[in-house]
């Protein structure tokens, strides 16, 4: 096996499913099952009677590994549609998170800059504390998170990859 099979990627997988009771559980437990990582989940109702839903999962393995995953989701019921989307064609992804920062002085004023490179949005403030909305790509926010460290960064919340297909294709 050469060594391009044998190294690890990161893989956005989308899963169309049944929005019904104990779907994710399914997904969750073959992950867990089988010792498969997720770096990150994402489920809602995508569809106008709420009966469909979508799961995203990043996760990352060998090509043989993320094959088999794609294969066993692809199995369990009620899945429609399974997607690699990192690997099937362009998408889009992005992810949420929003940043609690504390302090005073010229950190606070540092943090307002940094916010206004990243685009950051301040949802809250109050004498001693701002908290930032981020949306974009997960090495996006981490780099923001970085520069905020030093400056009082208290408390982190993300949300998950949420990913679709671009283009006139859907999953």
């Amino acid at each position: 096996m050469s060594d391009a099979a044998q190294s690890l990627r990161s893989a956005t997988i989308s899963v169309l499913v049944d929005n019904e009771s104990g779907v994710l559980a399914r997904v969750i437990g073959l992950f867990s099952g089988r010792g498969y990582n997720i770096d990150s989940l994402t489920v809602a109702a995508v569809d106008q009677d709420r009966t469909r839903s979508r799961i995203n999962v990043v996760t990352s393995g060998t090509e043989m590994v993320i094959g088999q995953i794609k294969a066993q989701l692809d199995r369990l019921v009620p899945v429609y549609r399974v997607a690699d989307l990192s690997k099937d064609g362009p998408h889009v992804a992005r992810e949420m998170a929003l940043i609690k920062v504390v302090g005073g002085g010229e950190a606070r004023s540092e943090s307002l800059r940094i916010a206004d490179a990243f685009r950051a949005r301040v949802v809250d403030t109050t004498t001693g504390s701002f908290v930032f909305e981020l949306t974009g790509s997960i090495e996006k926010i981490d780099a923001f998170i970085e520069l905020l460290r030093p400056l009082g960064l208290a408390e982190v919340s993300r949300t998950g990859i949420a990913a679709i297909a671009r283009g006139v294709g859907t999953l």
